[in-house]
């Protein structure tokens, strides 16, 4: 499925992305950032927000290691358990309401599986607000996850 939010948002392809003959791999998920401290999963339209939040965070010498979902159904839990295997630390980030989302899954996934015992915080999850979606642009956005949303997480989850 494709998020219309994302139909004015302009961004940058690889050579290799633009070629005829490319696939995105069903059920592999993508590191866009490697980082050290803790993990961002997103999918869709939050990767960007992820992307931008690690930016200012690296400012402040947290590197977060973002990863691309890409496809939710296959999901690619390994990665994102080698991920916090290696960071020790979980935010997960989705435009979706919190109950039944997807980063209740990977948070359920995380805790039944053995990257669990790699974790020195609970998970957290940055949502969307438990609301139907309003019509006002201003409200919309305080509905949906912004960079300031996950900085915030972020910081809960490092406890700084």
């Amino acid at each position: 499925l494709e998020n219309e939010l994302l139909y004015g948002v302009p961004f940058e392809m690889s050579e290799q992305a633009q070629s005829k003959d490319f696939v995105v791999p069903i059920g592999k998920a993508k590191i866009e950032r490697q980082g050290t401290h803790v993990t961002l999963v997103s999918h869709s339209r939050p990767v960007g927000h992820c992307l931008e939040a690690a930016a200012v965070l690296a400012k402040e010498g947290v590197e977060c290691e973002v990863i691309n979902l890409r496809t939710i159904r296959p999901m690619d839990i390994e990665t994102v358990e080698a991920s916090v295997v290696k960071t020790n630390h979980l935010v997960t980030i989705e435009g979706g309401w919190p109950q039944f989302g997807v980063g209740a899954e990977i948070c359920a996934r995380i805790m039944e599986g053995s990257a669990f015992n790699y974790l020195d915080a609970p998970a957290v999850r940055v949502t969307g607000a438990d609301v139907p979606m309003p019509y006002a642009k201003n409200l919309e956005d305080n509905c949906i996850p912004q960079v300031k949303d996950i900085i915030f997480a972020v910081k809960k989850a490092l406890n700084i």
